[in-house]
C-alpha cells in the first residue's frame, strides 16, 4: 500500500453500520464513519467526490441488486463493501447463497475501482454475538479470501477488543455510538495507508460495575423499545429501510454538512 496516496472519490456501500446509525446529528440525520472518513479524505484533496449508497436493514441480495451496479458505474478510487450481516442474525439463514452474493458484489466492485476495501464488521460481546459467532465467523472468513483473490484490503474490526465493549455500542445494542464510529473511520483511514492520528484501538478505562436491578432495568426497556420492535418486522418480512433512500446516491464534490 502506497502511503500518504492521493484518494479523489469514495463510494460507500452497505446497510446502517455504513449509513451511519447510531451517530446522531442535531438535525436527526445520521453521519457514521464513512461520512468522517469522506470528511477527512476532501480536507486534503481539492474536489474530493463522496457517495454513499447504504441504507439501514439491506441484507446482501439487495446491496447486490440495488447499489452495487450504481457504485460500480460511479468508478471511484475507493469502494467500501460492507453486507451480510443482518443475513447471519436472521433466524433461517442460507450461508450459501450469502458467500455466493458477496462474492458477486466483490466481482463486480473490484475491477471498479482503484481500491475496493471490505471490513470484519465489529460485535458487541454479549449472548448475542455468541449466540451467531460461528455464522459471522464463516462469513468474515469469506471476505478474507474474496480480498486475497480479488487485491482488496480488509479492515478486521471483529478482532477489535475496544469495539466488542458494551460502550462502544448504542442503547439499541446493534449500532456502534459516535466514539465508536469515529474508531472505524480510523481504521480505514490507516488501512488505506495514510498517517495514523489516532490509536483506534486503544482500550477504555475500566468499566464501573453496576447493580443486578440497574442491568435488568436496561435490558427490559431495550426489549420494549428495540428488541420486540426488530422481532416484529422479522416476522412480517419488513425492514427499517423499506422505502428509505440512501442519503448521498451521486458521486457529488463532498461538502460537510451545516453547523
Amino acid at each position: 500500500m502506497e502511503m500518504n496516496a492521493s484518494y479523489t472519490s469514495f463510494v460507500a456501500v452497505g446497510d446502517s453500520f455504513t449509513e451511519g446509525m447510531s451517530d446522531l446529528l442535531p438535525d436527526g440525520t445520521y453521519r457514521g464513519w464513512a461520512d468522517l472518513l469522506a470528511e477527512r479524505l476532501a480536507a486534503r484533496t481539492p474536489g474530493f467526490r463522496y457517495a454513499n449508497l447504504a441504507v439501514r436493514g439491506k441484507l446482501i441480495g439487495q446491496i447486490v441488486d440495488e447499489q452495487v451496479g450504481a457504485a460500480a458505474a460511479m468508478g471511484a478510487d475507493v469502494v467500501t463493501l460492507v453486507g451480510g450481516l443482518n443475513d447471519t442474525l436472521r433466524p433461517k439463514c442460507d450461508m450459501v447463497r450469502v458467500r455466493d452474493l458477496l462474492e458477486e458484489a466483490v466481482e463486480r466492485l473490484a475491477p471498479s475501482c482503484k481500491t475496493l476495501v471490505l471490513m470484519r464488521s465489529p460485535g458487541r460481546s454479549g449472548p448475542v454475538l455468541k449466540r451467531f459467532r460461528p455464522r459471522m465467523e464463516e462469513l468474515f472468513a469469506h471476505v478474507d479470501a474474496l480480498a486475497a483473490r480479488h487485491g482488496a484490503l480488509v479492515v478486521d474490526l471483529y478482532g477489535s477488543s475496544v469495539l466488542s465493549d458494551q460502550r462502544m455500542w448504542d442503547v439499541d445494542r446493534l449500532h456502534l455510538t459516535t466514539e465508536g464510529h469515529g474508531r472505524v473511520a480510523e481504521a480505514v483511514w490507516q488501512t488505506l495507508g495514510l498517517d495514523a492520528e489516532a490509536d483506534w484501538q486503544a482500550l477504555l478505562p475500566p468499566a464501573m460495575r453496576t447493580n443486578w436491578a440497574a442491568r435488568r432495568a436496561a435490558d427490559l426497556r431495550f426489549a420494549r423499545r428495540h428488541l420486540g420492535p426488530w422481532i416484529g418486522r422479522r416476522l412480517t418480512g419488513r425492514s427499517s429501510g423499506d422505502g428509505r433512500p440512501a442519503k448521498r446516491p451521486e458521486l457529488l464534490p463532498y461538502e460537510p454538512p451545516a453547523g
